[in-house]
């Protein structure tokens, strides 16, 4: 039975928004239920065979005795289990809210207890927006502000810690509203919760455009932050810098044109050596079919004889061999 009763408790929650619980066993408990909501009180251990009567701002809503209602007033959006004392009631509204006070009797008829809880209603959060803008020294305000929810409470972290004072020109961790110093950047989050609900909104800091400059112009030393697009000061001269960043791209071009001529010279140098080896491998035979061997010619002239008009000249002719296949002997 109790399992059957949990899981319509579970549905009803699921079908009805935020639920909340309070545990109202102490005098003078707080609690507080969601507008639209549900809200489960746990008023006393077990309530089975006693008799108990509970009011609303002293007017009488239930009457439970002998394990039965006498009577329930909010009996079309309520559940009470007597086994653990919980009562749990559904499409809260406005009017909920108020003082309820809870009477105990012994068998006499006698009050041998009575309790006090407030329960309060608030709506709860519904969404979260972040606004923020850059200010004329690179400061940035950032603004959050929650749609729906009552006594909203707010909370900032920057990449997943609370900011600090060095981190902070104006405001506090608990306000809607800050403003960041110009040197701080991250993931930003702002936080919204009441009692009843809690949603956040994350947001990375913009950037500003600003730089700080700190140097020494004309013997006068600037630190201030400047925005960087309007900045003419302590500007370093460009020529060496875009001078070095040309030559510098240029070396992939140069790098593939060493590599092609390293390339050429590598396949003329492979060419030269295969035709020198086919040179060296040819049979000693092809090269006799095409020798031709030539003898001396010497045309001598001898001595003491000579003629008026002419000179009488003796030729002698060597030899002359032709080297081939076959060899022959030619004789003058």
């Amino acid at each position: 039975m109790e399992a059957v009763v949990g899981l319509l408790v579970a549905l009803l929650g699921v079908s009805h928004g935020v639920e909340t619980y309070c545990d109202g066993r102490q005098n003078r408990t707080q609690c507080y239920g969601a507008l639209g909501g549900a809200v489960v009180l746990h008023l006393m251990d077990n309530a089975a065979g006693k008799k108990i009567q509970w009011k609303k701002n002293n007017t009488n809503i239930m009457y439970w005795n002998n394990n039965t209602f006498v009577y329930n007033e909010i009996q079309d959006r309520s559940l009470f289990t007597p086994n653990n004392g919980k009562i749990r009631i559904t499409h809260l509204s406005r009017i909920d809210g108020g003082e309820y006070k809870l009477q105990l009797f012994d068998s006499n008829g006698q009050i041998s207890a009575l309790r006090i809880l407030q329960l309060s209603i608030q709506a709860p959060v519904s969404s979260v927006l972040l606004v923020s803008e850059c200010l004329s020294q690179g400061e940035i305000r950032v603004s959050c502000s929650s749609e729906g929810g009552d006594s909203p409470h707010y909370s900032w972290t920057l990449d997943g810690h609370t900011l600090t004072d060095a981190e902070l020109l104006s405001g506090n961790n608990e306000t809607n509203s800050i403003t960041l110093k110009q040197q701080v950047s991250g993931n930003l989050v702002c936080s919204v919760r009441n009692q009843v609900s809690s949603v956040s909104k994350e947001q990375k800091t913009p950037d500003c455009g600003f730089i700080f400059i700190n140097c020494t112009s004309n013997g006068t030393q600037i630190s201030q932050w400047v925005f960087k697009a309007n900045n003419t000061l302590c500007i370093e001269p460009t020529t060496n810098p875009t001078t070095s960043t040309h030559t510098v791209g240029n070396m992939p071009v140069l790098a593939g044109v060493l590599t092609a001529l390293v390339l050429l010279l590598v396949i003329g140098l492979a060419v030269i050596c295969t035709q020198t080896k086919k040179k060296n491998n040819k049979p000693k035979d092809e090269d006799n079919e095409q020798e031709v061997t030539y003898a001396d010619v010497r045309i001598m002239q001898q001595q003491g004889r000579q003629l008026q008009q002419t000179a009488e000249v003796e030729v002698e002719y060597g030899q002359v061999r032709f080297s081939g296949r076959p060899q022959q002997t030619v004789k003058p």
